[in-house]
């Protein structure tokens, strides 16, 4: 079994930071990718940011620029450091790890509200 770890989320205001970190542990047979998800109250569940064990990141158009994703090999812990927040990144975020056999673990999710 594998455990995803999600921390940082928070009440920030527009334009605020912020840092989430999520620490994979257990039977991890390897990682080939980590990410975080959102999904906000009524809507669908959506790609903010992956990672792929070589580097390779891959951002959603509405938070380039602003967002940035980071691993931790060593430690099997993937950061999504959040700039210049807006409202409309208020959701719950989820930690996302698909390992060497393509079978994908979800955190338990981290809150992230925007607001003034």
């Amino acid at each position: 079994q594998v455990q995803l770890v999600e921390s940082g989320g928070g009440l920030v205001q527009p334009g605020g930071s912020l840092r989430l970190s999520c620490a994979a542990s257990g039977n991890i047979f390897s990682i080939y990718t980590m990410g975080w998800y959102r999904q906000a109250p009524g809507k669908q569940r959506e790609l903010v940011a992956t990672i792929m064990s070589l580097g390779t990141t891959n951002y959603a158009d509405s938070i380039k620029g602003r967002f940035t994703i980071s691993r931790d090999g060593a430690k099997n812990t993937v950061y999504l450091q959040m700039n210049l927040l807006k409202p409309e990144d208020s959701a719950v975020y989820y930690c996302m790890l698909r390992n060497g056999y393509q079978t994908n673990y979800w955190g338990q999710g981290t809150q992230v509200a925007v607001s003034s």
